[in-house]
């Protein structure tokens, strides 16, 4: 069976980076096709997407016999196509896992929103905003706690779709220097996270790409941080 994986460009697509670490943890050959998401380009390259997948967006995943859409999808399919899931086998804990996973996918990409992915490359960071700092204490209460119960390194102990989802969150929160004072267990994943080989290789190609600068990335003036 052979795969095309439509991809992003590196700095800015953390939804196609999920799908990619997946397909790279579970040693799926594929062929990539990267978008341009840069604008204007952007506008033509994903219209030509939307003429083989309906959102006309990134990442897909072309098969012989089909096409796979959503981040998610591929990450799924991933995992069941691969020697090994990348889920606990345990029925709950499994559960639990894709839990994870979907809250990144429906809600928890907003945390810290002026905190871009893009922004995880800039040269120059600024400091944390208090409201920031709190967005980033209820998501390490959720993981510190989870990391306890099943020991780490990872989310639920072993590699999972749990942490892949999550990767690219700890990317952009960890390139801005949290304060782990108080969440020691999740610092250490954040670490683990960070050295897998796939995501070393995904960031060691987005450091080579021309920044994309979002102006809402600095605060207003007189502002904290």
């Amino acid at each position: 069976m052979t795969f095309v994986l439509y991809s992003g460009t590196r700095n800015a697509s953390s939804w196609a980076m999920r799908a990619w670490l997946a397909l790279r943890e579970q040693r799926i050959d594929f062929d990539e096709r990267i978008v341009d998401l840069r604008r204007p380009q952007r506008f033509e390259q994903l219209a030509a997407v939307g003429k083989f997948s309906p959102p006309a967006a990134v990442p897909v995943l072309v098969t012989d016999t089909t096409t796979i859409f959503d981040s998610s999808a591929i990450m799924e399919f991933a995992s069941e196509f691969g020697e090994e899931p990348l889920l606990p086998a345990d029925m709950q804990l499994r559960a639990r896992a894709r839990s994870f996973a979907a809250w990144q996918h429906s809600g928890l990409s907003g945390i810290c929103p002026r905190l871009s992915f893009e922004s995880s490359f800039y040269p120059d960071k600024r400091m944390m905003t208090a409201d920031e700092i709190g967005d980033c204490n209820r998501l390490f209460a959720a993981t510190e706690n989870e990391l306890a119960t099943h020991k780490g390194p990872y989310l639920f102990g072993r590699l999972s779709l749990a942490d892949l989802a999550l990767a690219p969150t700890v990317i952009r929160l960890g390139a801005h220097k949290p304060d782990f004072r108080n969440w020691p267990l999740t610092c250490e994943w954040f670490e683990a996270v960070l050295s897998r080989e796939s995501v070393r290789e995904w960031l060691a190609d987005a450091r080579t790409l021309q920044h994309i600068w979002f102006d809402d990335y600095w605060p207003e003036p007189g502002s904290p941080g």
